[in-house]
């Protein structure tokens, strides 16, 4: 149906969106009296298995449909085996009966590896299948022309640990998690630019586009500052202001004891063997919505799929810094007794509700990662069959009707802007540029500048204007986009703009001085280094500041230092001097050189294991009769990293003896010395202690491996072997 939208704008802007209906919270087979939800809120089924299975993330496209990336691939089974079957589709869920639930699902994309994201953006569909980035136009809901963005997107890395997340942000770029890269389409052309690492799984932002992430152990982090202000010093690896840990409270409160991969560890279990801290963090989301009740607006809100739960963080803004607190200490906003409940994602949506994927899959930890004790306890209880349901959920406030014409709504601001910027109607400009001068409300202003941005038509005098208002945050957007126009003719005009704002004295606005003034400096620096310097002055103590000048510092550094010798900033001098130091020896931050996700030694130990030792051992490590023995139990597995290696490095023949039982197998296990490299043995002998030992003993490095390719000549034996009993470790 259509509906005409009035988006904080005085424009209006037409778009289709389908109708957000009320969902029966009983539906055939599905209950939810095992959750638990904060008084004031229910939760809705909106569409379940088979309609969607193993869903990982979701988008709503301007139809107010969803689309939904479906991971059917992983962890299938305990073992991990066929992953790499290209099962994983993107489906689009549509005919909502009258209870909103989905009765329709039909595949837009299939017969993907492992796919892990999308974005509804550009008038068609961005989306992740490793290790490819692609764009791919729609055509009456079948793809059309595509576009590799990037081929490198997700290239190597663990399942797990690859980039995800693809969110369109405020200011008309692309931010992953667990991604150095953002991503634009501008005037017909892709853009990839370096951005900060950020996080593992899942990325969100708030209504000025600052951005949150998570990692497993940690379940809220951000940015102080938006994105790309901290960077601009190649030699400079901020971190005052950068993925920071917003909250030191990471315990949660489930409802039930849960199998986790550490579970067998002190510490990470209570007595009664619940989860102490969080230790799957994902998906975050802030509330941007305008159903829920005032006091929720801007929270954090995290899933923590392996105690099945969600949680509720209240966020504080300061000037420099960004905190949260858990909303309750004895309480989780969603929590569930059903261990199938595996929250992996969280979305704000065209009706202000948040919307809930819950993968609802048995296994929920990679084979590279997973311990025997998380094995052992998914096999008991049977969830390793759990392996074909998902579900979309929703969660709304019973005191209030889901949004019919959202106004305060996020989620409608910015599909709005992308609207207006991909359909490039050039004859809205004058009242974008009217809101923009106008509008008493920031956010709206920050949204108009970032339209006016993508339809190419800001002008420095339009920016400067912006940059002298009373809003800092808008303030601080104008003075980002106002360094393109870093050249001789408008150098007398940004001086006195720059003079006037350090004088109204305001933080933030200073901060975003600091951090763009030296882009100006490249230009004239005898006009805005001392500036830079007044600025660093005004806050000798503050590690965000002194960073955010040094960023401005490229190639400039030592000039600046000869301002600032006698400052007597220690902070600031430190800085400099460590940043000089990086560029004489050409040490840059990573993320201007860094060109693929790399492998960690768990993941590389795994692919070694599945292409070389499980063809013998199984992919279980079981073992094949007659042909290899088992891994699991092994006392040399359990016992010397010394002579685990020398048995990788040299083959072994039998007959072998393993916890008393005799082993004969055909052949030989060969020598794996010639190879593979120190380090990939390193990793192999750290995958198999990972994955087959209760309690690991000390790590084995490359080093140490390197000084036992001459111990041994020959494939070993078992007396071999035993003669080597008092091999130190």
């Amino acid at each position: 149906m259509k509906i005409k939208y009035s988006i904080l704008l005085p424009i209006s802007i037409v778009f289709s969106i389908g109708a957000c209906h009320t969902v029966s919270e009983e539906q055939p087979g599905i209950s939810f009296d095992s959750y638990k939800v904060a008084d004031g809120f229910e939760i809705q089924l909106v569409a379940s298995e088979p309609l969607v299975e193993a869903p990982v993330v979701m988008d709503f496209d301007n139809q107010g449909r969803i689309w939904v990336v479906e991971m059917r691939g992983y962890m299938p089974n305990l073992a991990g085996t066929g992953e790499d079957q290209p099962n994983g589709r993107i489906s689009i869920l549509d005919s909502f009966n009258k209870d909103g639930v989905a009765q329709h699902s039909k595949a837009f994309l299939d017969s993907l590896v492992l796919p892990r994201a999308i974005a509804n953006v550009y008038g068609g569909l961005l989306y992740a299948a490793p290790p490819n980035l692609w764009f791919v136009e729609i055509n009456n809901d079948k793809p059309g022309k595509r576009t590799l963005v990037d081929s490198l997107y997700s290239d190597g890395g663990n399942v797990e640990t690859q980039p995800n997340g693809l969110m369109m942000n405020i200011d008309n770029w692309l931010y992953n998690a667990h991604s150095n890269y953002r991503y634009q389409l501008k005037d017909g052309k892709w853009k990839k630019e370096p951005t900060s690492l950020r996080g593992q799984w899942g990325i969100s932002k708030d209504n000025v586009g600052r951005l949150y992430y998570n990692s497993n152990e940690i379940q809220i982090a951000g940015d102080y500052v938006l994105p790309n202000t901290m960077i601009g010093n190649p030699y400079l690896k901020p971190t005052a202001a950068i993925d920071k840990l917003l909250t030191e409270n990471q315990r949660v409160y489930p409802l039930h004891p849960t199998t986790v991969n550490r579970g067998g560890e002190k510490g990470i279990l209570t007595k009664d063997s619940l989860l102490v801290n969080v230790t799957a963090a994902c998906g975050p989301l802030i509330y941007r919505g305008d159903q829920f009740p005032d006091e929720y607006k801007l929270n954090a809100f995290v899933c923590e799929p392996q105690a099945n739960l969600v949680k509720r963080n209240i966020l504080t803004f300061n000037a420099l810094k960004t905190t949260a607190v858990q909303a309750w200490n004895d309480r989780e906003f969603i929590a569930s007794t059903d261990e199938g409940f595996r929250p992996v994602n969280l979305l704000n949506a065209p009706d202000g509700a948040i919307y809930v994927v819950d993968m609802h899959r048995g296994i929920m930890q990679h084979r590279a990662y997973a311990t025997p004790y998380y094995r052992n306890g998914i096999s008991r209880k049977n969830l390793d069959t759990l392996v074909t349901a998902g579900r979309i959920l929703r969660v709304k406030n019973k005191n209030n009707n889901l949004t019919a014409i959202p106004h305060p709504n996020g989620w409608i601001r910015d599909r709005a802007q992308q609207l207006l910027i991909f359909r490039q109607h050039k004859s809205i400009v004058p009242q974008v540029e009217a809101v923009l001068q106008k509008s008493k409300n920031p956010v709206t202003a920050i949204h108009a500048l970032h339209v006016l941005e993508g339809l190419n038509t800001l002008s420095f005098k339009l920016l400067e204007k912006v940059a002298a208002t009373s809003d800092p945050m808008l303030s601080a957007h104008a003075l980002v986009l106002l360094q393109r126009y870093n050249t001789g003719e408008h150098i007398k005009s940004m001086e006195a703009l720059a003079t006037s704002l350090i004088a109204r004295n305001d933080t933030v606005v200073n901060l975003y001085l600091a951090s763009s003034l030296g882009a100006w400096a490249t230009a004239s620096r005898e006009t805005f280094l001392p500036m830079l310097a007044k600025l660093s002055q005004l806050y000798p103590d503050n590690p965000v500041f002194q960073e955010a000048v040094v960023s401005s510092l490229k190639n400039m550094e030592t000039d600046f230092q000869s301002i600032v010798q006698k400052s007597g900033n220690p902070l600031l001098d430190s800085l400099l001097r460590q940043t000089i130091a990086n560029k004489h020896n050409g040490k840059k931050n990573s993320i201007f050189v860094k060109a693929s996700v790399s492998m960690d030694a768990r993941t590389n130990g795994l692919v070694i294991f599945r292409s070389t030792c499980a063809t013998c051992h199984g992919a279980d490590g079981e073992g094949i009769a007659n042909i290899a023995p088992p891994l699991r139990g092994s006392e040399y597995l359990e016992g010397s990293s010394d002579k685990l290696a020398m048995i990788l490095l040299n083959g072994l023949t039998g007959p072998l003896h393993l916890n008393g039982k005799l082993y004969k197998f055909n052949g030989s296990m060969p020598n794996f010395g010639n190879n593979f490299n120190d380090q990939q043995i390193a990793d192999v002998i750290g995958y198999l202690h990972n994955s087959f030992v209760a309690k690991p003993p000390k790590r084995i490095r490359a080093e140490r491996i390197k000084t036992m390719r001459t111990k041994h000549s020959g494939t070993l034996t078992e007396n071999d072997l035993m003669k080597m009993a008092d091999l130190a470790e």
